[in-house]
């Protein structure tokens, strides 16, 4: 069984984070394994409160795991701070094995709460995007990490360009935000693009929608499967799960990460 760790926060509510990573390993038959980097209260209508967990111990966490049962994949989402940061690049740097890191940069969420001060974008755009296999912001953090607006297809080919100069092994742009018929992403690999479209489901039960495709990346490319192979099952993943989602809470609701899945006895 490929194994694959996650290093990012936790949500409360299930519907995000190392939840939401660990539900999509399991749909894709991975062995799921986490490194915690803050702890939040936090429900389908926003984020009420984050406690960070001391540098050291995001440390700790991933060398437990790498030294004991290891790992095929990383996925890395929400790490919060400068010194987070630091110290995952530090850890992942001195693994035994190169292995494929996808990482979704986590700086809001679906209501606007910060969950990457913006003191850190300096540090993950020098010391932790240059590991990534594939990195896969959605419009606003593309806008933010760059520092221009990234709001249409154009704009999305001159962001992947640009982070791709950066460092970054491959840039999937997710497109979820786009005044669209279309939910479109672009993937940049290798000085070549290539759109990834489904009609767009229109719902408010989107949460956790961008953890679950690193992740579901993640997983995949653990099994060996090439990085566009990956990404198209991916966004079939999530968009079933955003069409199947259980209609949970009073905000922006979670998908349903189980549609796949025999209904267990």
């Amino acid at each position: 069984m490929k194994r694959v760790l996650t290093i990012a926060g936790s949500d409360s509510g299930g519907g995000a984070g190392i939840q939401a990573d660990l539900k999509t390993f399991m749909a894709f038959s991975v062995y799921g394994m986490s490194a915690v980097t803050a702890v939040t209260a936090q429900n389908t209508r926003g984020v009420q409160r984050i406690f960070p967990m001391p540098p050291d111990m995001v440390a700790e966490q991933i060398r437990s795991v790498i030294t004991d049962i290891g790992v095929d994949a990383v996925k890395i989402g929400m790490l919060f701070s400068a010194d987070v940061i630091k110290v995952v690049a530090t850890e992942l740097r001195h693994m035994p094995l190169p292995v494929p890191i996808v990482i979704d940069p986590v700086m809001r969420a679906k209501n606007g709460d910060a969950l990457l001060q913006p003191v850190a974008e300096e540090t993950f755009l020098t010391q932790l995007l240059p590991l990534a296999t594939v990195v896969t912001p959605n419009l606003p953090e593309a806008s933010a990490l760059l520092g221009l607006e990234v709001n249409s297809r154009e704009s999305m080919i001159k962001a992947a360009k640009m982070l791709a100069n950066s460092g970054a092994g491959a840039v999937l742009i997710k497109g979820g935000h786009l005044q669209d018929d279309l939910a479109a992403d672009l993937l940049w690999t290798e000085g070549h693009y290539e759109w990834f479209e489904a009609p767009r489901i229109m719902t408010r039960h989107t949460h956790g929608t961008g953890c679950t495709v690193s992740s579901a990346i993640a997983a995949q490319l653990a099994r060996g499967q090439g990085l566009c192979q990956a990404v198209q099952g991916a966004k079939h993943y999530v968009t079933e799960a955003i069409r199947q989602a259980p209609g949970l809470g009073g905000g922006n609701g979670p998908l349903n990460h189980h549609w796949g899945q025999t209904e267990w006895i």
